[in-house]
This record gives C-alpha cells, sequence and structure tokens, in this order.
C-alpha cells in the first residue's frame, strides 16, 4: 500500500514509517527537517522516499496516488507558536494542502492532535468535553479538527484527529528542548545534572510510550470511521516528582530535581486521558507502562550509541 507520512523523519513520524515498512508498506516521507533529521530513518532510508519539503508546498511536489497519509508533520510544542504566532496560519495552510491531496487521492488521513486542547477541561478527558483554544497552539488543532469536519462533509475525506498524550520514547533527541520531559529528565540525570521542575513536581501528565501511539495510528488508518477524534494515552497520570524518581531507580542514581517557580500563567497541571473511545473504535489499549517504555528509550539509546 502506499502512504504518506509528512514529518516522517521526526520522532512520532519516524517511528511510524519504521513500521509501515516492517509490514510492508510503500512509504514516502515529506519533511522539512525543522526538528527531524535522516538519523532518525537510517534503519529504514533504503526502503523509503524522502521529500524534503513543506507541508504548505504539497500541490506543487508532484504527490499523489496514496492509500492512507498520516499527518504528522505539524509543529506539535504551545512554546514554538509562543515565539512564532505566525506557526498557526502555516499549521492549518498545511492541513488543508494534505487534506486536498486526500480529497484527491480518495484517502484516510489520520492527522496528530493534541490533548493540550484539554487544557480547561477537568481529568479525565473525553473527547466529547467542550473545548476553547487558551493558546496559538490550541488554536491551531482546534481549527484543523474544525476543517476535518469540513472536509468530510464537502469531498467524504475520512479521517482520525489523534489527541496524542505526552509522547515520549526514541528519536526524541532532535527536538531538542522540545522533547517530551520523560526524555528530557533523562538527559540530564544520565550527565549527572538535576532536572528542572516548575512548582512542587506534583504536577502530572499521562505519559504515553510512542510505541503505543504508533499502533494506535496504524490501526486508525485502516478503518473507515467517517470523521473521528480518538485519545491516545495510558489512562493513567503520573507526577513529574515520579518521573524523576524512575529514572534514578532504573540508572542506580540519586540526583534530585531542582524546583523552580513557575514562569508560565496558563500552565496545564493534569493530563489523564479517557480510553472508551479509543478501546471501541480501535481496539486500542496501551501496552507499555512508564517504567517498561524508560527501560526500553535507555536499551534503544545505548544500543545506538
Amino acid at each position: 500500500m502506499r502512504v504518506l507520512v509528512t514529518g516522517g523523519a521526526g520522532f512520532i513520524g519516524s517511528n511510524l514509517v519504521e513500521a509501515l515498512v516492517a509490514r510492508g508498506d510503500s512509504v514516502t516521507v515529506l519533511d522539512n527537517f525543522s526538528t527531524g533529521a535522516e538519523e532518525n530513518l537510517e534503519e529504514v532510508l533504503d526502503d523509503i522516499k524522502v521529500v524534503r519539503g513543506s507541508c504548505q508546498k504539497i500541490s506543487s511536489l508532484d504527490l499523489n496516488g496514496f492509500k492512507s497519509i498520516f499527518h504528522i508533520g505539524i509543529p506539535s510544542s504551545s512554546p514554538m507558536y509562543k515565539d512564532d504566532p505566525s506557526l498557526v496560519g502555516k499549521a492549518i495552510n498545511g492541513f488543508i494542502e494534505v487534506m486536498e491531496l486526500a480529497a484527491d487521492d480518495k484517502a484516510n488521513v489520520v492527522y496528530a492532535s493534541s490533548s493540550s486542547i484539554y487544557a480547561q477541561c477537568s481529568p479525565p478527558h473525553r473527547e466529547d468535553m467542550e473545548l476553547e483554544p487558551f493558546d496559538y497552539y490550541t488554536e491551531a488543532r482546534i481549527a484543523m479538527e474544525r476543517l476535518a469536519k469540513v472536509y468530510h462533509g464537502l469531498h467524504n475525506v475520512n479521517s482520525v484527529g489523534m489527541r496524542f498524550f505526552s509522547i515520549y520514547g526514541p528519536h526524541e533527541e532532535f527536538k531538542g528542548r522540545y522533547a517530551n520531559i520523560v526524555s528530557q529528565f533523562l538527559w540530564k540525570i544520565k550527565e549527572g545534572k538535576r532536572p528542572k521542575i516548575y512548582g512542587d513536581g506534583e504536577q502530572t501528565r499521562d505519559f504515553t510510550y510512542v510505541g503505543d501511539v504508533v499502533k494506535a495510528c496504524l490501526e486508525a488508518a485502516d478503518r473507515d470511521l467517517g470523521c473521528e477524534r480518538v485519545n491516545v494515552g495510558t489512562g493513567r497520570e503520573t507526577s513529574f516528582n515520579r518521573v524523576v524518581e524512575l529514572i534514578n531507580q532504573i540508572l542506580g542514581k540519586s540526583i534530585q530535581p531542582e524546583h523552580v517557580e513557575n514562569p508560565i500563567d496558563n500552565y496545564v497541571y493534569r493530563t489523564k486521558a479517557d480510553l472508551t473511545k479509543a478501546k471501541k473504535l480501535l481496539d486500542y489499549e496501551p501496552s507499555i507502562d512508564l517504567e517498561e517504555g524508560i527501560k526500553n528509550l535507555i536499551e534503544i539509546n545505548y544500543q545506538r550509541k
């Protein structure tokens, strides 16, 4: 099956590309390499086609004939949009280009949404909650979900918006300061440095291993679900303090975090996915808990070195 993965050289995208190649798909990667790198694809580089370019330019890149499109190449961190609010327009225009291609190819689309859109809602977070954007990043994601409904109504494009919850795993190195805090804490502690935590560290996230995310994306692409939005998480909350404890235990270290005053006004204190819909529509069940995921990440990083 011919498949397009936007952002395929990035963190989530490269893990997805590896899984697609493993199951025998013909994969084209579109990436502008802003937070991705060919090193993330070194295991499959000979088996895929890589196109260097922007999602906003899809119509000029002679890309067509795809059965499924995974649109992961969307700026994926709130600070990115705070630094450059014009990313809102770029993200939306890129999404429109993807959906136009999908309409022409009659392709299913799986695209990256975010748990950040639940910031003003109390957990557990359900897909039927009333949402309001509270920053540039959430405005872009909510707008894309609305546009997905428009394209389904006008052009019968089937799509699933994957509301990702705090994803971590291998291939995050090139995201730098935008990487998940699990990876950032791990990098610091391995170097013998104290990880920095805003506030008392009792804030929580639903930390989700990228391998589980990939499985959910594959299931979503293989099913005709109309126009849907689905949570992808674990249904469990873990505090930042506990993440530091786990990393120390696994590495045999005892490095304490540095707690500092939280400078962010609209900070999100808790996230937790309700997985009822994911289980019903995708038969999704997370299989890797946080401790196992951290061990996997350490082992994979060690092997790569």
